[in-house]
């Protein structure tokens, strides 16, 4: 089963350093029964995409915690064994946990299929977005419109050789 991890770069700088994404029990997207009901597709390359770009958007959450981290969102593909991901099926159709899964415990970064990063010309649209992510979620369409904005940035595709220099050129 392919997963979604989202992480900031230095989050990523981490992973890269120890070997491996999250501690315990984390947060990662992937195609869920609710994520297919909601997307009302059978295409899995589509329903992926759409389990990415919740993942990007958990990303964004994570830069709007820390102020420090470079304003790229970063989303680790990674494929894990069907039984380590579970979906809580009790949640249905909330759109504010389509694809959410939880892994039981760190996931080696060996397994990772890819790396999705923003490019730095989307920096200064992020940034923003990070900033009217609190606004956005109490239902300002101003602010919404500017979180949208980042989402109209194309995460680039990494080959998981690519993440030292990544890494070095991203925060270095």
């Amino acid at each position: 089963m392919r997963v979604y991890v989202p992480l900031t770069l230095p989050g990523l700088a981490e992973a890269h350093r120890t070997g491996q994404l999250g501690d315990g029990p984390f947060t990662a997207y992937a195609v869920t029964p609710a994520l297919r009901e909601w997307y009302l597709s059978d295409d899995i390359e589509e329903l992926e995409y759409a389990a990415l770009g919740r993942a990007a958007l958990a990303s964004l959450r994570l830069l709007a915690a820390d102020p420090a981290a470079p304003r790229r969102r970063v989303v680790v593909a990674v494929d894990v064994a069907d039984g380590a991901a579970s979906a809580d099926p009790g949640r249905g159709p909330d759109p504010a946990v389509l694809g959410e899964v939880r892994l039981a415990g760190p996931v080696r970064l060996a397994k990772a299929a890819a790396v999705h990063v923003d490019a730095e010309d989307a920096e200064e649209d992020v940034a923003a977005a990070a900033q009217a992510l609190d606004a956005a979620d109490d239902g300002d369409d101003d602010a919404q419109f500017v979180v949208d904005g980042a989402e109209d940035h194309e995460l680039l595709w990494f080959a998981t050789q690519e993440i030292p220099q990544l890494v070095a050129r991203r925060l270095g």
